[in-house]
């Protein structure tokens, strides 16, 4: 016999109520990689966890997403832990989410590997960046549990070593949800209110990866960046590494061993000044002890000898440079008179004083010009004939030509 018909949302309703009440679907674990992933404006998150054959809506609230250390991506493979709910005015069912794991790994160690990959690529860790510590500093600040037993270890390793170092505790929260914000905010304000600081130390003893946590917090690293004075970071035991650790400018294996590192011991200081007087004053002894000998050794007549026989030597090199500059000038003088003459030589052959002396005349025109043709002249022309000894004035009778000079 068939059931009275209901309404949609009635049969909803129902659907809802029975997967509400199932124990299974109350409290279920899926694995399954992440698609289609939205992140609304309210903070909520919304995606489809699939497999090979199939796939599931899932519902990520806002105060859920804002626990998480990591961020969600398309692709990556999770457990997510809920309780199936049905949306009925849509009659669409999801996984509402109260816990997520990434397959194959914790939370906090996704967490850790996505923020050193993003840092490291920002250049936060880079070797660049780092300040040396101050071998001898006057103040450190430590930055740490007032009540732990990080504080007390340090106090008893700086003041065993070194009791000039002032030191300036700043007491913070070192786990817990508000840890990470007093330890950067400490970091700022040594560096704002107290810049004559040396050297930061900033740490706690070990415990947990959980515990260890506010030093794996971005603003904490970004703050030890940011520094201008030295960072040293301490935190847990040897094996224990955090994001601090990379940031910072020295890493500590331990509290007890920043303290160590951060001041010289002023006990092995005395001992080494004390060693170096010691070796100068010998080496000074040794040295005015050879020079007292060698000045023994001295022969003051072999060295007077000496001196006049360096003496002479160099007058001779004196004198030897003396005749070779002379030669060279006599030299240089005798070869210029040589050019000189030759000069002079060719310059007398061009001469016309000269060439009347072998007998030859000038011949001048009215004008008292250069003839130097025969064919300038006409008959009865007045001319003038210039010789060594004297002038003529000369009158045109005739004019003869040579043969080859007509043709």
């Amino acid at each position: 016999m068939a059931i009275k018909p209901i309404k949609v949302s009635q049969l909803n309703g129902y659907i809802k109520r029975i997967l509400q009440t199932d124990p299974l679907l109350g409290n279920v674990s899926v694995v399954g990689e992440i698609s289609n992933l939205k992140f609304h404006g309210s903070g909520h998150v919304y995606f489809s966890l699939k497999d090979a054959d199939s796939k599931l809506n899932c519902f990520l609230p806002q105060q859920r997403a804002e626990a998480l250390r990591y961020e969600l991506s398309e692709g990556m493979e999770i457990t997510a832990s809920g309780y199936i709910y049905l949306y009925e005015r849509g009659g669409s069912y999801s996984l509402n989410i109260r816990d997520i794991e990434v397959a194959g790994l914790g939370n906090l160690s996704v967490a850790f590997e996505k923020l050193k990959a993003k840092l490291e690529a920002e250049g936060i860790f880079d070797a660049a960046h780092k300040k040396p510590i101050p071998f001898f500093p006057e103040k450190i600040a430590v930055i740490t549990s007032e009540t732990g037993a990080a504080i007390r270890d340090i106090l008893k390793i700086i003041k065993s070593k070194n009791h000039y170092t002032d030191v300036l505790i700043y007491p913070v929260l070192v786990q817990g949800p508000a840890a990470a914000g007093q330890i950067a905010e400490a970091i700022d304000q040594v560096n704002c209110l107290f810049p004559e600081t040396d050297t930061i130390i900033v740490g706690r003893g070990g415990g947990s990866m959980e515990e260890l946590w506010a030093f794996n917090e971005e603003i904490v690293a970004r703050s030890i960046y940011q520094s201008k004075i030295p960072v040293i970071s301490a935190v847990g035991h040897e094996t224990d590494i955090t994001i601090a650790d990379f940031a910072a400018d020295k890493r500590a294996e331990t509290p007890t061993a920043a303290a160590a590192m951060a001041v010289p011991d002023i006990g092995e200081l005395k001992i080494y000044v004390d060693n170096l007087m010691k070796t100068l004053a010998a080496d000074a002894n040794s040295y005015i002890r050879y020079q007292q000998m060698h000045l023994k050794s001295l022969d003051l007549a072999a060295f007077k000898r000496d001196l006049e026989s360096r003496i002479v030597m160099e007058q001779m090199r004196i004198e030897n440079l003396k005749s070779q500059a002379q030669n060279r000038v006599l030299g240089i003088i005798a070869q210029m008179e040589k050019e000189v003459n030759l000069h002079k030589s060719s310059l007398e052959s061009f001469n016309p004083a000269a060439i009347m002396a072998r007998g030859y005349s000038a011949v001048l025109d009215n004008s008292r010009r250069l003839v130097g043709r025969a064919e300038k002249l006409r008959k009865n022309d007045r001319i003038t004939l210039v010789m060594k000894d004297g002038e003529a004035d000369c009158e045109v009778t005739e004019i003869r030509r040579d043969s080859h000079e007509q043709s």
